[in-house]
């Protein structure tokens, strides 16, 4: 995300300020913090948010709860980034244009936004270009996550499944499963095109198919990630540029 930051922003200049949206346990944002960047971590849970900023504890790292489809925090930022598919929680057309309309406002003038979402062969093909299962292992216990099962089917109308995602805890002999239903709303990457138009404050400057800069349509592509800035103004054009402060 630096070196896209580098390579995008007008500035080229290594980003001063950085706000992650949807954050949950922050850990984009506390590693920027980690490495002197000034960040900012926005997420809904407020159980999220109490734990990262207990983590995140001595750190140049600002928490606060807020909507990422309505927030307002009176600045801008160098860098935004929003990862791991969370704009899958945002379920409607108008709401992720109300999302791009709050990034479009807190985005520097040369600053960019990077959107990391799933890859939609994911849904749209047999093959999926990610898996739905990993585990993790700290501090003497093992979490064993498996996230969607083959019955959860999307609507072909809505775009949204509701994703039943298990996780199963290890701690020496104790074993405990945890067990829930995410609902999780598709977008192609032609919508979210359209939803960048209607949005109008914003333009691609860039797209990826995974963290090493393989293209979008590359059979190894496993992500579809987005680099974004603030749309050029056109002649005749009024208040697309952006300005100081969030009006």
């Amino acid at each position: 995300m630096l070196r896209w930051s580098a390579r995008h922003r007008t500035a080229r200049t290594p980003p001063r300020s950085v706000l992650e949206l949807a954050a949950g346990p922050a850990e984009h944002a506390r590693e920027f913090a980690a490495r002197g960047i000034e960040a900012t971590a926005l997420d809904l849970n407020p159980a999220m948010c109490a734990y990262a900023a207990e983590r995140g504890a001595g750190l140049p790292l600002r928490v606060v709860r807020g909507d990422m489809a309505a927030f307002r925090l009176g600045r801008r930022f160098d860098l935004i980034i929003t990862m791991l598919d969370s704009t899958a929680h945002l379920m409607t057309l108008d709401a992720i244009v109300a999302h791009l309309d709050r990034v479009a406002a807190h985005v520097a003038t040369d600053g960019v936004y990077v959107l990391e979402m799933s890859h939609p062969a994911d849904r749209l093909t047999a093959r999926s270009r990610s898996s739905n299962s990993w585990r993790v292992a700290r501090d003497g216990e093992q979490a064993d996550v498996r996230w969607g099962e083959p019955d959860d089917v999307l609507d072909p109308i809505t775009q949204i499944v509701a994703d039943h995602v298990t996780i199963t805890v290890t701690s020496g002999d104790a074993t405990r499963v945890i067990r829930g239903v995410v609902p999780y709303r598709f977008w192609t990457a032609t919508e979210l095109e359209a939803a960048i138009r209607l949005c109008g404050s914003l333009e691609i400057a860039a797209r990826y198919g995974d963290f090493a800069d393989v293209g979008v349509d590359d059979p190894a592509a496993w992500r579809l990630i987005t680099v974004l800035r603030p749309a050029a103004a056109q002649p005749g054009d009024q208040g697309v540029a952006a300005q100081p402060g969030i009006g």
